[in-house]
């Protein structure tokens, strides 16, 4: 990785990625490698280890190149879920062609004792935050009365699209169940780059099941918000990468796939 992208709010400036460093201003901020639009392309093979994004995060979510599972970082452990949606442990030789990582340091306890639907969460959590456009990372960890998640089988080149590859995506229901909700939500601007909204994968208590979260009632939970100002992104060096198209708008494609 040669160089990253640096977002802060609306401003973008390019900077050696020596230039990153775990001072508290630096662990402030989110990291990303590869944009959602490169998964919508097909991109599934990326350059950066396990090893090297752990120097960026001890908390978020991702996958694996090929598509081989859904990934979860929380308490600094790496989690990877495959489409049986079982939890398996993560290499520090694997790489990744698409993670969102942050250093979570919450700014925001809320307690949540009564029944509530995952779009009434959101709804909620949109109404105590400060500001529509800046970056959150959400964990949400307690009891689910009900959630749905899901994960998808390895690739194999040539890779399809994202949005066919889901075809045989695996999805799970439990009810009664405890565990974490680990992710972020992100301003409507980053479109095309990450996923606008509130993008979370799950995990169970008993760290044996999990996937991306698509659907849930959520029972009492305890939800931990960390704001961030900052947003570094590194781009795929591949030719894969720099030959790609992206100018075509991929907001159905982000529905379909994200609910």
């Amino acid at each position: 990785m040669k160089k990253i992208l640096l977002v802060v709010v609306v401003m973008f400036l390019i900077i050696s990625l020596t230039g990153l460093s775990n001072s508290s201003d630096d662990r402030d901020v989110i990291f990303q490698t590869s944009t959602i639009n490169a998964l919508f392309k097909g991109l599934y093979d990326g350059n950066v280890t396990y090893k090297e994004l752990k120097k960026y995060g001890d908390f978020g979510l991702g996958t694996f190149n090929s598509l081989d599972g859904e990934m979860i970082a929380l308490n600094g452990k790496f989690y990877r879920i495959k489409a049986d949606g079982k939890v398996y442990p993560v290499d520090d030789s694997m790489k990744t062609p698409f993670a969102t990582v942050t250093f979570f340091e919450p700014d925001r306890t809320i307690l949540i004792k009564n029944a509530m639907s995952f779009k009434k969460l959101q709804n909620h959590l949109d109404s105590l935050l400060p500001s529509n456009n800046i970056f959150y990372s959400i964990k949400i960890e307690g009891a689910f009365k009900y959630i749905k998640f899901r994960s998808v089988p390895r690739q194999e080149k040539t890779y399809l699209p994202l949005t066919d590859a889901l075809k045989k995506e695996t999805v799970f229901e439990l009810n009664e169940i405890k565990g974490t909700a680990v992710g972020f939500r992100m301003p409507g601007y980053i479109k095309g780059l990450n996923v606008p909204g509130y993008h979370l994968h799950f995990i169970t208590n008993d760290r044996k099941m999990g996937g991306h979260l698509l659907d849930c009632m959520i029972q009492e939970v305890r939800v931990e918000i960390d704001s961030s100002s900052g947003f570094y992104m590194n781009l795929p060096e591949s030719a894969e990468f720099r030959k790609a198209n992206f100018e075509k708008d991929n907001k159905f494609n982000l529905d379909k796939t994200e609910n």
